[in-house]
């Protein structure tokens, strides 16, 4: 009996050895056929689970998407990018279901324009006429629309009793039909973390420092300051080097000079009074 590459072989010591050239080539077979089954053995071994697969994949097509606004955060005047959040520096336009950044409001205000400063819609001053033309773009399919009427229902606000049933219907309708706030408003209904910080945040809560980093950095690129204060106090924490913390500030920096309005400050808080409807 004798080893060879981890397998037993049983000699028959009577029999006539075989040719030098033919039992050198015997052995090389012998080589090349356990190599192989060693190869195949390692990468039977190495194999990545399904669901492990799976996962990485998902994380890298979301740290490969994502990355700049829809176009829906556009005022639909001046075209620049609305401030975030959005809800504190914009006002929704319910008679076309656009938001219109503070700044032209304010301007048509200044000269003396008092309805909707981008179709001169009067702009309606009791609930009843408020829900009669959001409803009106809501039989259009107006994504918008829906998704805003769902949150009436949810906050039971505007005269509308409040339902969050009847809220989720609609959200879901609108993100049937491609609404991307009406995909918010469902992930934070069931508590995922459906918007880029607050996966950050949960990725941070859970020890994932390095990925929540990679969050926060691409939202406070895109001018969001709590991503920016995230990455401030993972500095202090010891998670973000200097480099990074420059590279998110540098990014807000731009995002924000990107964002001014057209009159190229904040407007302030008496001139905020009359940018209400």
């Amino acid at each position: 009996m004798y080893f060879y590459s981890g397998f037993t072989t049983a000699c028959n010591t009577s029999a006539a050895p075989l040719p030098g050239g033919t039992q050198v080539r015997a052995e090389e077979g012998r080589v090349a056929m356990s190599n192989e089954a060693a190869a195949v053995a390692d990468s039977a071994w190495n194999v990545e689970p399904a669901d492990l697969g799976v996962a990485r994949d998902l994380q890298q097509r979301l740290m490969a998407s994502g990355h700049e606004r829809p176009e829906g955060d556009r005022c639909p005047i001046c075209f620049d990018l609305i401030k975030l959040p959005m809800h504190e520096h914009s006002s929704m336009n319910v008679c076309l279901m656009k938001r219109v950044c503070n700044g032209c409001i304010l301007a048509a205000r200044q000269r003396g324009m008092m309805g909707c400063p981008f179709c001169r819609t009067t702009t309606p001053t009791e609930d009843a006429s408020t829900l009669a033309l959001i409803q009106k773009c809501v039989v259009k399919d107006d994504t918008a629309a829906i998704s805003f009427l769902g949150e009436q229902y949810y906050y039971g606000s505007r005269g509308v009793a409040k339902d969050a049933i009847r809220a989720i219907e609609l959200w879901t309708e609108a993100a049937e039909l491609g609404s991307i706030d009406a995909h918010y408003h469902l992930g934070a209904w069931q508590r995922d973390a459906d918007s880029r910080h607050l996966l950050g945040v949960a990725d941070h809560d859970d020890g994932n420092h390095q990925l929540a980093v990679q969050h926060f950095m691409i939202t406070a690129k895109m001018g969001y300051e709590p991503s920016l204060n995230a990455i401030k106090d993972m500095f202090k924490e010891g998670h973000v080097t200097k480099a990074q913390y420059t590279e998110a500030l540098l990014g807000y920096r731009d995002a924000m000079e990107e964002m001014k309005s057209p009159r190229g400050r904040k407007p302030s808080d008496s001139e905020f009074k009359v940018l209400k409807f």
